[in-house]
This record gives structure tokens, sequence and C-alpha cells, in this order.
């Protein structure tokens, strides 16, 4: 199951221009070269919102606050490997990133008929501010994991088991609505946490 998903991700990403990114580093001028992506022509999700099951379903645009950085990732709660290494992933990196409180995450779910109940204790179980995003409506869940350039499939295999395959990029979205970075799979604790950074470096320089 677990090489379906990474053909899952690797049509995903093929679909994709993505471009080794690179940022200034505060203090130097020598380019430090991020451990995620630019994605190109890089998406605008700002104007799309889902249903945040851990505050009362209310509409949650997936666009950062100003000043922040949004990490978005699209799961569902019993993947057995990708999703919460991911999940335990940002949880370590936001401790180690210099303001935690400027990075927002949210999962979306893409099997929303097993996870409409348990999604939002799965989020906050891993990170206790996070935004549990679900919908039973397909069209909106599929317009946004489009726009992020995101696949998936549910399906029900020969045994009655229900089998998942999803992209298992990880995206960093701005103030201004837009995917700034996505990090693949198994990006390092380290290396996640100085993207992060970096990002938000970036983003207060250009608010100056």
């Amino acid at each position: 199951m677990s090489s379906g998903w990474f053909r899952t991700w690797r049509r995903a990403a093929s679909g994709l221009a993505i471009a080794v990114a690179t940022l200034v580093a505060c203090g130097g001028d020598d380019p430090r070269q991020l451990a995620g992506y630019s994605v190109e022509p890089v998406p605008t999700v700002g104007e799309i919102a889902l249903p945040d099951l851990t505050n009362d379903s209310t509409e949650f645009p997936l666009r950062a606050d100003p000043g922040k950085i949004l990490l978005v990732y699209f799961g569902y709660t019993n993947c057995p490997d990708f999703c919460p290494n991911t999940m335990a992933s940002i949880k370590l990196a936001r401790q180690q990133v210099d303001d935690p409180a400027k990075v927002e995450m949210a999962m979306a779910t893409v099997d929303p008929e097993r996870d409409l109940d348990t999604l939002a204790s799965y989020v906050t179980g891993f990170v206790p501010d996070g935004h549990a995003l679900g919908t039973p409506d397909d069209a909106a869940l599929s317009r946004a994991a489009s726009a992020f350039g995101v696949s998936y499939e549910v399906n029900t295999g020969s045994g009655g088991d229900t089998e998942v395959a999803h992209t298992t990029l990880l995206y960093a979205v701005d103030d201004d609505g837009q995917v700034v970075l996505a990090w693949p799979f198994g990006v390092s604790i380290d290396d996640l946490a100085a993207d992060i950074d970096e990002l938000l470096d970036q983003q207060s320089a250009g608010d100056e």
C-alpha cells in the first residue's frame, strides 16, 4: 500500500513544475538552499475555504493570518505511516522555530466518510491549536485539493477494506494565500524548522 501512495505522489508531482528554492539568510549574503521546493506557477489558494471541525465547522480560509505561515496537509486518520509521521514532524518543527505562534497548521481529510467524527481529536493530538478540515461535499474537497495540485483516491478493496492513496507533500501558504513552498515526505525536522524560519523572515522583510 505504501508503494501505491508513493506512485500517487509521483503522479501529482509530475503535473507541477517544482524548483529548488533559495532564500538569503538573515545576517549574510550567502543564499541558503531550502529543503522544500517552490511550485511554479505559484498556486493561489487563499479564496478557498473548508469547514474547520475544531471550530464548529466554521469555514476556514486556506491562507495564513497576517505575518504568519500556514502549513497545510491532505491526509486521513487511518493512514499508518505518511500522515502520522508528517504530523509528528510538524509538531516537533514548530517547537524549534523562533516564534511558534507564527506557524499555523491545518490538515484536510481526503477520507471524510470515516474521518469527520475523529479528525479534530486526531489533529489536536499532534498540534493542540491545529485546524481539522473536513467536508462531506466531494466537489468542495476536490476543488481545494486540486488548487494545491493534490490527488487522492478512496476505494474499497477486494476484501472490503478501504484503500486510500494521496499526495504526501506538505505545503506552506503565506498571508497572501499563495503556496510558497512544498516539502516531500521525509524532510528532516531540522530542515523543516529552518525553512519555516526562512519563510517567516522573508515575509517579515516584505511587509516592512
